[in-house]
């Protein structure tokens, strides 16, 4: 089998296990919290790209590996991060908190997305050998980060329903 095929092949099952994963052991946890509580536990996922850095450190992924990937794929990483632990440091300042929840998501999509494209560009499943130590990363790390950027417009979007508490 080709490393083009390997790398793909992970890829996908990425999304599959992750899908799986969230269905059977995340999704009924999310129906059942708050939507600030929901966005937090994104949030607190996603404040961990600052690790996307290791992109672009030296010994750790090869030379060879397409700076046109590996820059953006780990500065878009990086502010994305950034967003998210801003996020969770406004968590008492409601209006600022969801601003940065929309914006965090918003930015992460579209790196992912551009990273995508990059990855078509530079031919990337044939550099699959270039990630050394990061090659988790794309087959692991990036299918759950995308279908938990989906799952927060998801939620974002749906109308709130209004729960009676009694006291």
């Amino acid at each position: 089998m080709s490393q083009e095929l390997v790398f793909q092949l992970h890829l996908v099952l990425g999304y599959v296990a992750w899908l799986l994963c969230l269905r059977v052991y995340v999704w009924p946890k999310f129906k059942s919290m708050d939507a600030f509580d929901v966005h937090r536990a994104i949030a607190t996922l996603h404040s961990f790209r600052f690790f996307g850095l290791v992109f672009i450190l030296p010994g750790v992924v090869s030379p060879l590996l397409p700076a046109s990937f590996a820059e953006f794929a780990a500065y878009g990483d990086f502010a994305t991060g950034i967003l998210a632990m801003l996020a969770l440091l406004t968590t008492r300042i409601r209006p600022l908190f969801w601003l940065l929840v929309v914006a965090f998501n918003l930015l992460g999509v579209i790196d992912l997305i551009v990273d995508y494209f990059h990855a078509i560009q530079a031919d990337l499943p044939a550099h699959a050998a270039e990630f050394g130590a990061t090659y988790a990363i794309p087959v692991i790390y990036v299918p759950v980060l995308m279908i938990t950027h989906v799952a927060a417009f998801y939620l974002l979007l749906r109308p709130q329903l209004k729960v009676a508490r009694s006291y």
